[in-house]
């Protein structure tokens, strides 16, 4: 089932994951995204779609929400600052959009009723440092106050509680959905895969934090996407939360890195970087849940996910839209 003739409110519209979801649900849609904008203009042209309004506004601003979410019928909040650099270097913004933000569009969406459904996009990074397989009730590992690292991760999990108490409260119908590593075509930011693909087709070097043992498993941005229709149409989703990722797509980042290498065809070396930082050793999800409840079922195995994904940004770097990466080494 696809979801039609809906005004769709999208936070954070113009990023990776946004534009994804506007390409599948325009055609049949009328999509209001509302974005800051702060990465740059959006290159993605389907964003100039017939059905597609672009606002450029910050959640923070709550009356310039209610103005631009009056009479939507689904909302879906996407807009974050992530990023484990950018975190570090603005820890205090990162816990105002996280929560505040949140907030605001809560509430917002309380005031002008008639929302189906508001789906939150929280993070796996709630579980901590080790996550295996866990379901969706398991308690939270988050790491000591003062490390940065964790910023994040802690206003996300302030705000499934926040959405969590306004479906109790006032009956909007909220779903929170964990994403596991989400990569692919159009990814921007710090990404790994992004990092190390983009430096891979420009010959340069791929760097990796200590020995590139750590864990994960990655989804492919189309099974993301897939997740989302089923969550808008299913009625059982809702006051729901959802780990979303793809458990078949797992391996360290050091095989990540050599896999990217060879299925890019590139001369590229591998080098370590010594990190002292807070990481993540296992990060592999429990979908479960999803699978029972939505009949979610990624389908997009790494290899052909990341073929799909070197393509794009080796089509797009003709067409310069791809910048070079940056120096940080990668862990994810």
């Amino acid at each position: 089932m696809t979801i039609t003739g809906q005004r769709i409110f999208i936070t954070g519209g113009t990023g990776f994951i946004g534009t994804a979801l506007c390409k599948q649900l325009a055609d049949e849609n009328e999509l209001v995204v509302f974005d800051n904008c702060y990465r740059g203009k959006p290159q993605e042209k389907h964003l100039s779609h017939k059905n597609i309004t672009v606002i450029q506004g910050d959640i923070l601003d709550k009356s310039a929400l209610l103005k631009s979410m009056v009479n939507c019928t689904y909302v879906i909040h996407l807009a974050s600052i992530a990023g484990i650099d950018t975190t570090v270097k603005m820890p205090v913004k990162v816990m105002q959009v996280g929560i505040i933000g949140l907030f605001n569009v809560l509430d917002v969406a309380k005031d002008i009723k008639g929302v189906k459904r508001l789906i939150n996009f929280s993070t796996s990074e709630i579980f901590g440092e080790f996550c295996y397989k866990p379901e969706e009730g398991e308690c939270s590992k988050l790491g000591s106050v003062g490390e940065a690292r964790w910023t994040y991760a802690v206003s996300k999990l302030a705000g499934e509680h926040l959405a969590n108490n306004y479906s109790k409260a006032y009956g909007i119908p909220v779903t929170s959905v964990r994403p596991f590593n989400i990569y692919g075509p159009g990814q921007i930011g710090e990404g790994a895969v992004h990092n190390f693909v983009v430096r891979a087709l420009n010959g340069d070097p791929l760097i990796i934090r200590n020995d590139g043992s750590q864990i994960r498993s990655w989804c492919y941005i189309d099974d993301i996407v897939d997740s989302m229709n089923l969550i808008l149409t299913n009625e059982a989703a809702a006051g729901q939360i959802f780990n979303i990722g793809n458990p078949r797509s797992t391996l360290t980042i050091a095989h990540l890195a050599e896999m990217i290498v060879s299925l890019s065809d590139s001369s590229s070396d591998i080098v370590y970087q010594k990190w002292d930082g807070a990481d993540i050793g296992l990060r592999i999800p429990n979908v479960e849940k999803a699978r029972n409840l939505l009949g979610f079922e990624p389908k997009v195995d790494l290899k052909e996910g990341l073929l799909k994904t070197i393509e794009w940004y080796r089509q797009s770097s003709k067409q310069n839209f791809v910048q070079r990466s940056r120096e940080a080494p990668c862990s994810a």
